[in-house]
């Protein structure tokens, strides 16, 4: 029988189109369920910690992200801490946790990463309590105790990032503002100062990625399957539903309207923000600024696995950027030497 080139040349065109819209209707899926939180069930695991079994599932059906939230009480942080709830323009409201060390401390305000709640930053508030400064642990849009059930990876965090920093001038007067914001946290905040006009006086920043489309690149990359065409697909689904051009959702660009004193920390093995991604966000910021890198760990708590590395590099940058800075406009007083371990506070 002959064949018909025009027949087969059809049949070709049709398994292309076909599989094209399979693989764009997986990637609609993906993204939905990457930024819209379910209620119950359990949290996939890490893509590195699957089965190829559960791997294969995951790109069929996408991942399970419970909203996150937590029974924790503010006063595990501290006996004086106190629920705040704080408004945006838009509807949403902020579930925020907030010590109060006294006007003449700087205040520290926390944000944490994709999929987490701001009880999770306990650890480092504590720190930050140790070190003398007040606190403000903040659940974005979506989490904890805060309104919504969605998140955009940094995008619209950004103008919770804003509005907490708004009130806090506001309401909450302190000798100083420091953000700090972890992952998806420093990235809203670097789009804060971009695109918001958030002015604070320093930030904290950690584990930054450079752009949208490289960190979701590598989520497929720990899968074991190929980035392209499907990081690229996700990225587009994902800004249409949420309503902005993810491709343009940059770090990398925000970081150059960073004018304020930065410290940025990165783990040396970090899968999900790798470490050449941090160093290219924190060469585009102009200001004065520092780079700590932290060996041997990947995308995960630098404070939990070295403690007293992470205290003393923030401890001394709240000393250069807070306890320096009012002295060089006449007070404090009493000036002294800073040991690791001190309190910011003089």
């Amino acid at each position: 029988m002959k064949l018909n080139p025009k027949r087969w040349l059809y049949r070709i065109l049709v398994v292309i189109i076909a599989g094209f819209a399979l693989l764009n209707l997986l990637a609609y899926n993906h993204a939905r369920a990457m930024m819209h939180f379910t209620r119950g069930g359990s949290r996939t695991q890490k893509p590195e910690q699957l089965t190829w079994d559960q791997r294969a599932k995951v790109l069929l059906v996408g991942v399970d992200l419970p909203r996150p939230e937590s029974d924790r009480q503010p006063s595990e942080l501290d006996p004086n801490c106190k629920r705040l709830s704080i408004p945006e323009t838009d509807g949403v409201s902020l579930g925020t946790w907030y010590v109060d060390r006294g006007p003449r401390s700087p205040l520290v305000i926390l944000f944490h990463g994709y999929g987490a709640e701001k009880a999770s930053l306990m650890p480092e508030a504590r720190v930050f309590l140790r070190l003398g400064a007040s606190v403000l642990l903040v659940d974005f849009r979506g989490s904890g105790e805060s309104s919504e059930a969605y998140t955009t990876i940094g995008f619209r965090e950004a103008d919770d990032v804003a509005a907490v920093l708004s009130y806090a001038r506001r309401a909450l007067p302190h000798a100083s503002t420091i953000l700090y914001g972890k992952s998806m946290g420093a990235v809203a905040i670097l789009r804060a100062v971009s695109e918001d006009g958030a002015k604070p006086d320093a930030v904290i920043i950690e584990a930054v990625f450079d752009t949208m489309l490289n960190t979701v690149r590598h989520r497929f990359e720990a899968m074991g399957v190929p980035s392209f065409p499907s990081a690229e697909l996700l990225v587009f689904w994902g800004g249409v539903q949420a309503g902005f051009n993810a491709f343009a959702h940059k770090p990398v660009v925000y970081a150059k309207a960073l004018a304020c004193p930065a410290l940025f920390m990165h783990g040396a093995d970090d899968p999900r923000a790798r470490l050449e991604e941090g160093r290219n966000v924190y060469a585009a910021v102009p200001g004065t600024k520092e780079f700590k890198t932290f060996p041997s760990i990947g995308h995960e708590s630098y404070q939990s696995r070295f403690p007293a590395d992470w205290e003393g590099t923030v401890g001394d940058f709240l000393w250069k950027t807070v306890f320096e800075a009012s002295l060089s406009a006449g007070s404090p007083p009493n000036a002294r030497t800073r040991r690791s371990g001190d309190s910011v506070m003089p």
